[in-house]
């Protein structure tokens, strides 16, 4: 099964790549001509749990802390939140970095953030700058604002423009053959055609398929875990009303079985059990 996860572990694997983040930040900062690769330093936060921060790119150059942050097709502006976070917690392990401590009175010198997101979807009618003040405090004047430029598919042939189509082309090729591994070959073979990101797709083909392939899909996981722990609170309810009713004598230690056929033989053990000892 193809992750679900599949396009944002490309985007991070395409972008750690210095060459085609230098490609990016070209892209976002034309005038600039003295960005070279040795002068992008990559401060992506390391995701460790899967429900944590993730899909998300940072990195430093001459002075500027530049953020992207990828909207899948499903918009929501909650990701002014991700993105405040990212920011907080970027912030965070640069003084560590620097060794700037911020608790002292000498001043920190921190670098000016840019703050992108990079929507994969169709734009429709969704704005070109978001913000958490007029987004979620209908344009009041907050102690702190996030500000974010949306980028979404153009008529250009840059890297970030290629990434999307990617996307896109991947999210045609599911709807065809699910989230499989002839979804992602095709997706490939497609992209290679039609010149999108076709030297990287072809430099580490192997690499992408790895990639967006998984024994396991995370999402699923997460879904049984959730179900799981929803089917277990149910069952505490039940048995906490078998046992109200063996209290109040309405049923007998025979009966459970009859009045609640839910319970498991070992559920109905425990309520036996719990009975025994309130006695």
């Amino acid at each position: 099964m193809a992750k679900r996860t599949a396009k944002n572990s490309v985007f991070l694997d395409l972008f750690q790549n210095k060459s085609y983040l230098l490609k990016l930040y070209k892209t976002l900062h034309p005038e600039d001509t003295t960005a070279t690769e040795d002068s992008l330093t990559d401060v992506t936060i390391t995701n460790v749990l899967t429900d944590n921060l993730y899909n998300d790119l940072g990195f430093i150059v001459n002075n500027k802390l530049m953020i992207l942050v990828e909207a899948q097709s499903t918009w929501t502006v909650n990701i002014l939140v991700r993105i405040l976070l990212y920011l907080a917690q970027s912030y965070h392990e640069y003084f560590q970095r620097t060794s700037q401590d911020y608790y002292k009175s000498k001043k920190v010198k921190m670098p000016k953030p840019e703050l992108y997101v990079i929507f994969t979807g169709n734009k429709g009618r969704k704005p070109d700058k978001i913000s958490l003040s007029k987004e979620f405090f209908e344009g009041a004047v907050i102690d702190i604002d996030v500000k974010a430029k949306v980028i979404y598919e153009s008529d250009t042939d840059d890297i970030i423009n290629q990434y999307i189509i990617f996307c896109k082309v991947f999210n045609e090729k599911t709807k065809q053959h699910g989230m499989t591994q002839k979804a992602v070959t095709e997706t490939i073979r497609i992209c290679k055609d039609r010149n999108v990101l076709r030297e990287y797709l072809l430099d580490r083909e192997k690499e992408v398929v790895t990639i967006m392939m998984s024994l396991f899909d995370e999402e699923q996981i997460m879904k049984s875990f959730i179900r799981s722990e929803r089917h277990e609170a149910a069952q505490d309810k039940v048995k906490e009303k078998a046992i109200l009713m063996l209290q109040k004598g309405k049923i007998s230690i025979d009966e459970i079985q009859t009045f609640f056929p839910e319970l498991s033989d070992d559920e109905i053990e425990e309520v036996k059990g719990e009975v025994m000892q309130l006695a």
